[in-house]
Order: structure tokens, then sequence, then C-alpha cells
């Protein structure tokens, strides 16, 4: 089993723990010893089971038990260990005389184990990572103050001889209302030393956010000296034999029409789903306006694994200022890129894109056009319902047998799809834009495309029907490994140079509470911050740039930075045996660590974010930023989302 089926083992032994705990201390207020016993055993086997989970996740990483070993298990296993000793004599002598008496404190030692085990879970899940010394302090000294409390809790009548038939069933309420006011006061407290820790741990992001070096050299150039952002612009002509591709896209709502006759209300560039498509032949300059008729947030365009320079890449507040209703923005690059990206509005992209702002950019190589059929197919839920292109449900394209088909797959949602072709065989012959080497045939496999990247997939037709399947239609199939896909090639940096990296850059991905947009929030964090006090990482032009990128969350995190695509290093210590893979962006699923790098060259200040677009309006995002560049919008963050 990989790091993700264990994280989610051992957050249940930790459930079980804690209900063991707890209900060890419950029967024995209630002076049931026999059911005390057995439960008293059950948690001893779950604080067991759990200290087996943990180090079996402890072999996968230490960002993935670093709370758990630091402070969750010592916790446990002290007030465990307090627990039996006080609790479990007195219960195997009432077991055996019959007689119900218990020690105050032999009842309230499994209760206080169960806060330990409560207070570890909640660290986890509230805190997440990094563990700090407030969270730790703070959870240890209100878990002292919990277990004095439901000591006082606790009637005394635990620790007496059984009374008279007549008087036993009122005291046995009593108790019950004592022990469970005491788990109910030790559970709030608990949470609240979860909270203090957390509440001074997030004084900490009152300050402005700080700059990551990643090891390497700190600002060389003084901001006076350094080139605005905004100055980063592209070229203005095409490349000789090339042409001007010049397009007026309008931001605007409109009601569409899809093929079943169903109508919608959208977000739309010049009123279709997908919105224009862009297509260019290498060396052609593409030259865009931007107009927003009536979308009140405001929109920009964002070219999806493009790496144009950076005054060009559409984020709002970063490199360009938002369009609002009634303004325009131009955006010029030459097409030097050919391959299958996308496009789509940064600006709260999470409600944009959803409602219909993106389209596809497609580049074709210059010299003759292969004869063929070459689709460009984006997938994208609106309101529940799936769009192949700008078709819903059966899109039907015919072609002679023999015919060679291109089939570009682009997924603009937040969520991973699932693909296949049934009826021939076929190659993947580029991912995410970027050719692979020497890509062998395969068939009756599952393609698992992540949120905003894109697959190319090429066949001859057969003289049979050819189906694209999705989703559940493919759940059983089994998934095509990428990283033993096609045959190595040479490549510019390898594994020994990473080792050498200019900077080395840790990105923990995780739940927690953080500080978001100046608001507390249940966020996704980096590092265990949100966004925008997420320190920046900082590079120069040149550098060679090493990613460590770790998800401990039970979600999918598909990781997107701007500008720059990503050679894959390893994936959970496997290292790529296949085609050179280079990725915009990558699924990091639960338990995943992967390893990426790339060369500084395109200098800017970037947008490093989960393209699960919810989860970076939620905290997980942050900016790569190039020593010698500033940030043209500082401090003018109104209407920038």
């Amino acid at each position: 089993m990989g790091a993700g089926s264990w994280l989610l083992l051992d957050h249940l032994a930790a459930l079980l723990t804690i209900g063991t705990w707890f209900g060890a201390g419950v029967t024995a207020v209630l002076r049931r010893p026999r059911w005390a016993l057995g439960l008293l055993a059950a948690a001893l086997l779950s604080t067991l089971a759990r200290v087996g989970t943990v180090a079996v996740l402890a072999g996968h990483g230490w960002w993935f038990v670093q709370e758990k070993v630091l402070l969750g298990l010592p916790l446990l296993m002290v007030t465990g260990a307090a627990a039996l000793v006080l609790a479990g004599p007195p219960l195997l002598t009432a077991r055996r005389t019959g007689r119900a008496a218990l020690p105050r404190r032999g009842a309230v030692a499994p209760l206080v184990a169960g806060y330990a085990a409560l207070a570890g879970f909640l660290v986890t899940f509230v805190v997440g990572y990094p563990l700090t010394w407030s969270t730790a302090l703070v959870s240890m000294s209100v878990l002292g103050f919990a277990a004095l409390l439901t000591a006082r809790a606790v009637p005394a009548a635990v620790a007496t001889d059984p009374l008279p038939a007549a008087d036993r069933a009122g005291l046995t309420r009593r108790g019950f209302l004592g022990a469970s006011g005491g788990v109910a006061v030790g559970s709030a407290l608990t949470v609240t030393a979860g909270g203090s820790g957390v509440g001074l741990w997030l004084m900490s992001f009152l300050s402005d956010s700080s700059v990551t070096t990643g090891g390497g050299p700190g600002r060389a150039i003084s901001p006076n000296a350094a080139v605005p952002v905004t100055e980063l612009r592209g070229e203005r002509s095409p490349a000789p034999g090339g042409v001007v591709r010049r397009h007026t896209v309008t931001a605007r709502q409109a009601t569409v029409r899809l093929p079943s006759g169903r109508e919608v209300e959208a977000f739309t560039y010049d009123g279709r789903l997908p919105g224009t498509a862009i297509t260019a032949t290498e060396g052609d300059l593409v030259d865009v306006t931007l107009r927003n008729e009536d979308i009140e947030d405001g929109v920009t365009l964002h070219w999806h694994g493009y790496d144009v320079a950076c005054g060009e890449d559409g984020a709002p507040g970063v490199t360009q200022p938002v369009v609002l209703p009634g303004e325009e923005f131009r955006y010029r690059f030459r097409a030097d890129q050919v391959g299958t990206y996308w496009y789509h509005t940064h600006q709260a992209s999470h409600i944009g894109v959803r409602k219909g702002l993106y389209g596809t950019l497609v580049v074709t190589p210059r010299g003759p056009r292969p004869d063929g059929v070459d689709l460009t197919l984006p997938v994208h839920t609106f309101d529940g319902t799936v769009l192949l292109g700008d078709s819903e449900g059966r899109l039907d394209h015919t072609a002679p047998a023999g015919t060679p088909v291109r089939m570009r797959l682009v997924n603009t949602d937040s969520e991973p799809h699932i693909f296949a072709l049934d009826g021939t065989a076929f190659r993947v012959a580029a991912v995410d834009g970027r050719d692979l080497h020497q890509p062998g045939p395969v068939e009756e496999v599952a393609l698992r495309l992540p949120a905003g990247g894109r697959y190319d997939l090429v066949f001859d037709q057969p003289d049979g029907p050819v189906a694209l399947l999705m989703d559940d239609d493919v759940a059983d199939w089994p998934e095509l490994d990428l990283l033993s896909y096609g045959r190595p090639a040479a490549v510019p940096f390898d594994a020994a140079d990473l080792e050498r990296a200019d900077r080395e850059f840790t990105i923990v991905l995780d739940r927690g509470v953080a500080i978001v947009d100046g608001r507390p929030a249940y966020a996704h964090t980096v590092n265990g911050r949100g966004h925008p006090r997420i320190p920046d990482q900082l590079v120069a032009e040149g550098d060679l740039v090493r990613f460590t990128v770790v998800n401990r969350s039970l979600d999918t995190h598909p990781w997107h930075l701007h500008g720059h695509p990503v050679l894959v290093m390893s994936r959970n210590g496997d290292r790529p045996t296949g085609s050179p893979l280079w990725l915009d962006t990558f699924d990091v699923r639960p338990g995943d660590v992967w390893e990426v790098g790339f060369r500084a060259d395109n200098p800017g200040i970037w947008m490093n974010h989960c393209h699960n677009l919810p989860h970076a309006h939620q905290g997980m995002m942050l900016r790569l930023v190039y020593d010698g560049v500033t940030d043209s919008f500082h401090g003018a963050h109104t209407g920038h989302h």
C-alpha cells in the first residue's frame, strides 16, 4: 500500500483509539468492570495499532508523522500507560470479587488518555504541518487542566462500595451525568488547547509574508534597481515566415444553448462554450485583445502551460491589473512552443472557469500539414453536465479506415478525469504539449488526466468504430503509468545534477487553520500557511531549481507552476524509466511525494498553485519570484482575486 492508504488507516486507528479510551473511562465511572476491562484491552490494542501505522508512515517521510511522533503519540503513550496502571488492577479486582468500587483516579485516567488521543487527532486536522512549539505547549497545558477538571466532575461515589439497591439507580444516573460532563468538558478543553495553539501560531502570520531562498543566496539586486514585472512583455513581431494571428476576445454573460436544447446561464468568451479556439503555426505572433463587457468581478487571460513572458501571463495583481467591465488588455507573444494548451481567466478563477471562461490554444509545427483528422476536445463540467468540446453527451466524427487521427484531450475541470480508447491501439504522443520520446502502442488502458493537463492521442482509424470512454465507464481499466512509458532520451539535467541544485524547496500540502486573504479559515495550506502569507520562493535567473512536493492531506492536488515546465525526477521514490516527462500540471495524490526540477530561465513573478481552483482560492497558492524583478502591484490588491 502507498502512503495515502496508510494515512487513511492511521486516521481510522486514531478514531478507534479515541473511542476505546473514552469508552473504558465512561464504563469505569458507571461501575461496569467487565465492559471497562474489555474496552481497556481494546484501547491498548488500538494504541499499539496506531504506533504501527505511524511507524509505517515514517518510512514514507518525516512530513507525514512530525506532529504524531513529537506530540500525539508521546501524550497518548504516557496517559495510556498511566490508565493501565491506575485502572487495570482495580477493575480486575472488581471483576473477580463482584465489588464495583473503583478509585476516582482509576476512572479518570482512561478519560484523560482519551483526551490525549483526541488532542493528537485534532492537532493533525486543525493545525497540520508543521508542528509549532506554541501548539505543543498550549495543548499539553490545557490537557492537564482538562484532567484536573474531569477529576472534579467525576462523582466521588465511584470510590465507594455499592450502596443499597434503593439508592443505586439515582447514583448511577449521577455517575453517568458526571462522566458525560467530564468527557464533554475535557473534549471541549482539548479542542480549546488545539485552538489556542493555533491562535498563538497564527499570530506569527500577522507580519508581512517573507521570502525563502531555498538554500541559495538572498537578493543581490536592490528593488530600486529591479525591473517591474509589467515591463516583461512578449515579442512584438512574428518569426521570419510567420504571420500575425489577431483575435478580439470579449468576456460576457450569455445564455448558451447546448446541443441537447438545454439552455444554461454562463460566463463566456465570445458568447460560446468553450471560448474561441485560438490556433497558430510555429513562429506566428499571437495578438489577442481581451475586452470585458459585463463580468462584474473582472477577467484576464492566462495561457495555461505556455511559457509566455511574465507580463503576458494573466495573473491579476501580479502581472497585470484585472480587466473590469468596459476595459480591455492586449496580449502578444510569439508561438514558439508547439503543442496543445488552453487559456482561462485567472481572476476569481474558481468561479470564472467553472462558469465557462476557458478556451483552447493549439500551435502546430511549421511546414506541410499532414493529412488526417485533428480533434481538440476540452472537457468541462458545467452545472452537472459534461461537455466534450462544444457537445453534450455524444460526439461523432467519421473518417475512412487508415486515416491518421490526433485527439487532443484538455481537462478544464478542477478534478481529474479518466479516459480510454476502445476499438484501437493508440500512442500517447504528447503530454502537456511536450512530445514523448518513442511512445509505444497501448490498448485497453486508462489514462488519468490531471486538472489542467493535456494528452495528445494518435492512432490510425481502424475498419470499425473507435469510442472515447470517460470516468465510470473505465473505472476498472488498468492505468497507464507514464513514468515507464516510452524510451529514455537525453535531458538537460538529471537526478545527480538536482542533488547539487542551486535552490531546493519543499512544498508540504495539507489542511489546517490559517489566515487566507486576511481572515482565519480552515484552509488548504502550503507548509502550514495560506495565501497570501506563504513566503515567496526566491530564485535567480539561470538557477537549477528542485521542488519536493508532498501531500499530507486526503485530497488530490494538481500542482501547477506558471511559466516553466518541470522535469519529473521521481514519484514516491520511483524514478522514470521511460521517456523524459515534462509537465506543467501533475497530480499529487494523497501520500504522494514528487521530486521535479526546472531551469529558472523565464524571469518574472510566477504563480505556483494547486489547479483544483477552489483549493487555490482556499489558500493553496504562492509565488516564485526572480531576483531583479519587482511587484508592480504590491499593496494594491483591491479587486484582484
